[in-house]
């Protein structure tokens, strides 16, 4: 990894301050490598829509219109600082037209206003890890027959491989994700490939009829 740090191609002045606000408020934002897949897959997906779940700061949406700038993004985010520093983000980008950032007292609850806006052609799943199954559940539903859906975190820092290292309340997350991750691979709709990239991404698509 350190190889790759050291050939990646410097950054915009915009990515290294969001960075660096991210970790200066120990907000979690996806890692180089993690954004790096996520990137190369909307540029060869080339979707028209993508819904997030999960908007912390912006900086992941920001970072997936950067891939491809003519999509529309809709992301979801059930703290109120979280959305205020995100919009004011994405505003100070004039991205404010590609991005539409929701408030939501979670996700799920947000579930009419945000499915109105699909269908999505590709869904980025990155919020509460102890509900993962339930946003799957609730806007696979929105997913375009040719569309992706991508959740991060799923190796959860290799606590989910190996939960003796956690504490006890990391260790019952770490089995919700371990059962997550179980169902994805055998869900009957979708063939699920999980790569060992940045915190462990799950890259899910449609079986065909």
């Amino acid at each position: 990894m350190q190889y790759l740090d050291n050939i990646r191609p410097s950054q915009s002045e915009w990515i290294i301050q969001l960075r660096r606000e991210a970790e200066e408020h120990h907000v979690p934002i996806m890692d180089e490598h993690g954004i790096g897949l996520l990137q190369q897959l909307i540029r060869i997906h080339q979707p028209a829509k993508i819904l997030e779940i999960g908007t912390a700061i912006g900086y992941s949406a920001l970072r997936m219109l950067e891939a491809k700038p003519d999509t529309q993004i809709t992301t979801v985010e059930r703290n109120p600082e979280m959305v205020e520093r995100a919009i004011y983000n994405i505003t100070s980008l004039n991205k404010q037209n590609h991005i539409d950032v929701i408030l939501g007292g979670d996700a799920l609850e947000a579930a009419d206003r945000i499915t109105e806006k699909g269908p999505f052609d590709f869904i980025f799943i990155d919020a509460a890890k102890g509900q993962y199954r339930h946003f799957f559940d609730t806007y696979q539903q929105s997913l375009t027959d040719d569309g992706c859906i991508v959740t991060d975190n799923v190796l959860f820092r290799g606590m989910v491989a190996n939960p003796s290292d956690a504490s006890k309340r990391l260790q019952k997350l770490a089995e919700k994700i371990d059962q997550y991750n179980q169902w994805l691979l055998q869900h009957p709709e979708y063939h699920t490939t999980i790569l060992p990239v940045g915190d462990g991404v799950a890259l899910s698509v449609k079986k065909t009829k």
